[in-house]
């Protein structure tokens, strides 16, 4: 993909960066995740950390607010961020909200999580705020039905998420950022594939998959994704929003998905749950304690080729805020590394061989760290 800001190269991971900051990372340690032998010498952007990352409208309008944020230069310079930049519409945070929303048809009346203060988002507010942001792919407003809602309230959920999309579309202004469809429909295939037929009709730049990861079984939520991708429009990204695990972006991959974001490689890393090739690992285990050896013998980001399991053990039992960093360095640096993979595995025509190794390899599990 080309952006304002850079060339995505696909499949890619998104990092989230909710509020204008990947977590336990500044901005530098974010551009710098790779190799070290790249880090050491003049690469392209393409060569160290991330391609592209996300913010989330619904929590920068919160604070510092649109008016501030416009004023400061938007998302990019506000972080110091020179590459892509992908934002929630606030969609997902409003259905989060269910205890303190109002929703009808004009939009969602809301109160902040931050000060009960009363808000409101509607297709039109949020493509501005969006737009205004800077970003460089704006996502359209839409309702996200909560699991385990019958079919017919998910049938008028997303109708109105159609109806949301076409206001997103004439909302954006000229000049302003890509937008992409969200397509809905919950577990049901056929409302999936009306969403789809729906939304595919409209003149968006990309489109994603809404509504998994949000409390259905993790055999659902690969049935409502393969089902759904292969619909897509070839020709335009395929998104997967929220989704998930290693394994998850290896079966995206499968099913023609190009884009994902997952809080999980920086959630877990603040847990002390570390991703490596050979499965995940529990740093604070007292196995470690005494462990000389890199953390992931098979990666060469800053942590591993500088730091021990023993070291990384002591920081995290010892609640030190650098456990957090190298951790978060770590993870995400699995991920993108992981994404590297998969795209020269397709590039070469070898991606099965590829996915069914990796899978081999991660399915060892803790025991192999020993």
């Amino acid at each position: 993909m080309e952006t304002a800001h850079g060339l995505v190269q696909t499949p890619v991971f998104m990092p989230v960066g909710t509020l204008a900051s990947v977590k336990s990372l500044t901005t530098e340690q974010l551009k710098s995740i790779g190799p070290a032998e790249q880090r050491s010498t003049q690469h392209s952007a393409l060569s160290t950390g991330p391609q592209i990352i996300l913010n989330n409208t619904y929590h920068l309008m919160l604070r510092p607010g649109i008016d501030l944020l416009e004023q400061l230069g938007g998302t990019h310079r506000f972080m110091n961020w020179d590459r892509a930049v992908l934002s929630d519409s606030g969609g997902f945070q409003v259905f989060s909200l269910s205890s303190i929303r109002k929703i009808r048809e004009e939009g969602v009346e809301f109160r902040s999580h931050l000060d009960g203060s009363r808000q409101f988002l509607s297709p039109e507010r949020s493509i501005e705020i969006q737009s205004r942001m800077g970003v460089d792919i704006a996502m359209a407003f839409d309702e996200c039905p909560a699991y385990g809602l019958g079919r017919s309230d998910v049938e008028k959920s997303m109708e109105m998420t159609h109806r949301w999309a076409d206001r997103s579309l004439k909302a954006r202004p000229e000049g302003g950022p890509a937008l992409f469809g969200i397509a809905q429909g919950g577990v049901f295939h056929d409302l999936r594939q009306r969403s789809v037929e729906t939304i595919a009709a409209m003149p968006f730049d990309g489109f994603a998959i809404g509504g998994v990861a949000v409390g259905e079984s993790k055999e659902e939520m690969l049935d409502i994704m393969r089902f759904t991708a292969p619909l897509l429009p070839e020709e335009k990204p395929r998104y997967l929003m929220g989704v998930g695990t290693p394994e998850d972006l290896l079966d995206g991959v499968d099913a023609g998905i190009d884009m994902f974001d997952c809080v999980m490689p920086t959630r877990n890393a603040r847990n002390g749950s570390l991703f490596t090739s050979f499965g995940k690992v529990a740093i604070k285990n007292a196995k470690y304690a005494a462990d000389p050896r890199p953390l992931d013998p098979n990666c060469a980001c800053t942590t591993c080729s500088t730091v021990s399991r023993a070291y990384l053990r002591h920081l995290y039992v010892n609640g030190e805020i650098a456990a957090l960093v190298y951790n978060t360095i770590h993870n995400v640096s699995f991920y993108l590394d992981l994404m590297r993979g998969i795209r020269q595995a397709i590039a070469s025509n070898s991606y099965g061989s590829f996915r069914d190794a990796t899978r081999a390899r991660m399915a060892g599990g803790e025991g192999d760290a020993t």
